[in-house]
């Protein structure tokens, strides 16, 4: 079926009379621009590609060959804003940002953009950005840095890449991108009302404030509609257009010498200032929200045809028909023979090879646990400094100790988040490093962890590495998607050319004592165990916290991988096991690190195999002294790695005793023992099992906490139990 844009604009076209004859050379297409009109014309060439591209996607979808049918129609004008940046520029696109794609790869040689985006609307395994993953835009080539299509998750990154290449410059690190580089993010009018937006440019103007370098150019394309949900006319501006810190700039998206000169202007403040700005370009968005949107379900067909004579498309055209350069039948011309060649390219490859197993689709993820495994530090000697004592640490000092070594290893090491700097931290785990470093390497953060996190994200594509502090397990949840929509997956729709490593320190779990409720007593870590490609450290020893976490540092730095640094904050400062001042939970440094996905076990019981983590640890070990007084002798599993699991530890030490009981401190149903089980009888585990948990509910206040967390009194009556059934 045609597209009425379409013919609309063939017909507009073909009615106009010719003007006087013009070169396209240096002079501006129109007087008062500085877009030449050669310059023009090439990019009147980008975007009829991107609206053949459009046109294109809807047909591959007719014919069941497509999969991916959002498009730019009507933000063509975006083509513009590539054209007034550096083609080394970092750029974080919105989803109808395809002119400004195609327009960077005009300005760097190499493969076809066209091919490109069309291979990624078939899901192509020959796609070069995502092998076939997922349509996005994306090139390491062109330093478009992949966004998937969760609302505004990007604008955080954002913050961090802008952020980093003033920092990686100050810090001596090597960075992907020059040092007057200016980091563009794009996004649409109503994403830009998510909370996740809304914290990114508070983060990037607070940054300013404070006299941060802060080289971030936003640009809200505004069509003045959410998939049928119109924004607010004028909202736009009335937020934005009198920010103090936020230089705004405004053009007509139909008007491409507009639009070119607006961001020309913008992008000079930006980089000439190194503080952000905000582009505001009034699009419309043509030919609905996407090929299954039903558009005049919610916009009458008078309101959707009146959008039709703003087509950024029709509006070049007749730019350069009054200007000379082209004659309508030229414009035609040019117009079906890129018509042409895109649906060539298109038939050509919806016949192309798409990826054909599980094996395939997660290779990206299997090759980067692989590296994370393969990168842990065999010795830690290197990083241990002269003069430090050797007497017994706590798991806090041990962190501390493992923080500042890694800052010692890694120039491009950062420590920051909420109070870690000046405190340093709540509990104190971070005391001293400030004054051991740099405000510029140990620094605290403004309270939002969207902004912490997407500024570990940006800082990890940018050469550095992160590593921030959630101050609770509980704020972690309010900014999971940072990890499970952006950190995770880059590596996989990238095809792994991009990577950001990090180390995200959690303070977590319960058992906490004087200052507790839900917020600091969280024991559910179900929304990380299942994101794909994600390291889950939980050390409870203090020798394991530093090894561990030297470890992580290098899984990130070698392989790329985010991984979720788990602290339990009620093991912090203890010191004892059994008995009051017996030291029984201190530990030296530990001279090496420890592999990821390898278990610890403690004694060499027969009778019984306990498998825990965390605070479990400990009370598992005080419940199996308790279980040998009674004759029944039992080995503690510290699991220590959630993912990946030490599977082939927990079937030896199972099969070891044929008895095993699963001490799990977080909720019944969504935690740990649920995966723990499941992978003993995966795994052909045939003996006994039996599992406690805490309950599912979430913590209270005080003493009342108890009644819903797991107890020793229940690991030693489910112990007794369960040894007493199979003997």
């Amino acid at each position: 079926m045609a597209e009425p844009i379409d013919e609309h604009f063939i017909t507009t076209v073909a009615a106009m009379s010719a003007s006087p004859r013009q070169p396209a050379g240096d002079q501006p297409v129109r007087d008062g621009s500085s877009l030449t009109a050669q310059v023009c014309l090439a990019l009147f060439d980008v975007v009829i590609s991107s609206r053949h591209l459009d046109l294109a996607a809807r047909w591959l979808r007719s014919q069941g060959k497509g999969y991916y049918t959002i498009g730019s129609s009507g933000h063509e004008s975006n083509a513009a804003v590539a054209a007034a940046l550096r083609p080394t520029d970092p750029a974080l696109l919105h989803y109808r940002s395809g002119g400004f794609f195609l327009a960077r790869a005009a300005l760097v040689d190499g493969r076809d953009p066209i091919r490109d985006v069309l291979l990624g609307l078939v899901a192509a395994t020959d796609d070069p950005i995502s092998g076939g993953r997922h349509k996005v835009f994306g090139r390491h080539d062109l330093n478009i840095i992949p966004q998937t299509s969760t609302i505004a998750s990007h604008l955080p990154r954002a913050v961090g890449v802008a952020f980093s290449i003033a920092r990686a410059k100050k810090l001596g690190v090597a960075s992907p991108w020059p040092d007057d580089a200016v980091a563009v993010c794009s996004f649409g009018d109503a994403s830009v009302n998510h909370s996740t937006a809304v914290g990114a440019i508070n983060t990037a103007m607070q940054s300013a404030y404070q006299g941060l370098p802060m080289p971030l150019l936003f640009v809200c394309e505004d069509n003045g509609i959410g998939i049928s949900v119109k924004t607010p006319r004028g909202w736009i501006e009335r937020t934005y257009g009198n920010r103090d810190g936020l230089a705004y700039f405004v053009a007509d998206g139909s008007d491409l010498p507009a639009t070119f000169d607006a961001a020309a202007a913008a992008s000079s403040f930006v980089r000439t200032h190194r503080r952000p700005a905000f582009l505001h370009l009034r699009t419309v968005r043509l030919m609905g929200h996407a090929g299954s949107d039903y558009e005049p379900a919610y916009r009458r067909p008078e309101e959707i045809n009146a959008e039709f004579d703003h087509d950024p498309v029709l509006c070049t055209a007749k730019l350069l028909i009054a200007a000379g350069v082209l004659t309508p039948s030229e414009v035609i011309d040019r117009y079906e023979a890129k018509r042409a060649n895109v649906i060539e390219i298109a038939e050509e490859v919806a016949e192309a090879a798409q990826l054909g197993s599980a094996r395939a689709v997660m290779e990206p993820l299997a090759l980067s646990l692989d590296d994370a495994i393969a990168a842990f530090p065999g010795s830690l000697a290197a990083s241990v400094r002269s003069g430090e004592p050797d007497a017994p640490l706590t798991v806090a000092l041990a962190i501390n100790r493992a923080l500042q070594d890694i800052l010692d290893r890694y120039p491009e090491a950062i420590i920051f988040g909420e109070d870690v700097a000046r405190k340093g931290g709540v509990y104190g785990v971070t005391r001293g490093l400030l004054a051991k470093t740099s405000s510029a390497r140990v620094f605290d953060t403004l309270l939002d962890e969207q902004s912490i996190l997407g500024l570990a994200l940006g800082a990890g594509v940018s050469g550095l590495l992160p590593i921030p502090e959630i101050q609770y397990l509980a704020y972690f949840h309010n900014a999971a998607d940072q990890i499970r929509g952006e950190g995770a997956t880059l590596q996989f729709f990238s095809n792994r050319q991009y990577r950001n490593p990090m180390v995200v320190r959690v303070a977590g779990y319960g058992y906490q004592k004087g200052f507790g409720g839900h917020f600091h007593n969280d024991n559910s870590i179900a929304a990380m165990r299942d994101i794909p490609g994600v390291v889950i450290a939980s050390p409870a020893r203090p020798d394991d916290a530093a090894a561990m976490l030297h470890t992580c540092a290098a899984a990130a730095r070698d392989a790329g991988v985010v991984c979720l640094f788990l602290e339990p904050i009620a093991l912090y400062h203890t010191r004892d096991l059994y008995d009051d001042g017996d030291g029984g939970w201190l530990a030296e440094y530990p001279s090496a690190g420890v592999p990821i996905g390898r278990a610890r076990t403690y004694g060499d019981g027969t009778d019984l195999t306990m498998v825990t983590f965390g605070n479990g640890l400990r009370m598992s070990l005080r419940v199996a002294r308790r279980l040998e007084a009674l004759g029944i002798r039992a080995r503690v599993v510290d699991l220590r790695w959630l993912a990946p699991l030490p599977v082939n530890d927990m079937i030896r030490e199972a099969s070891a005793t044929g008895r095993v009981l699963i001490v799990d401190e977080t909720r019944a149903t969504g935690g740990v023992g649920e995966g723990v089980l499941a992978e003993l009888l995966d795994h052909g585990y045939t003996g006994a099992v039996a599992r406690v948990a805490s309950k599912d509910s979430f913590i209270p206040l005080g003493d009342a906490a108890l009644e819903v967390l797991l107890s020793e009194d229940t690991i030693e009556a489910a112990a007794i139990k369960l040894a007493g059934a199979g003997a």
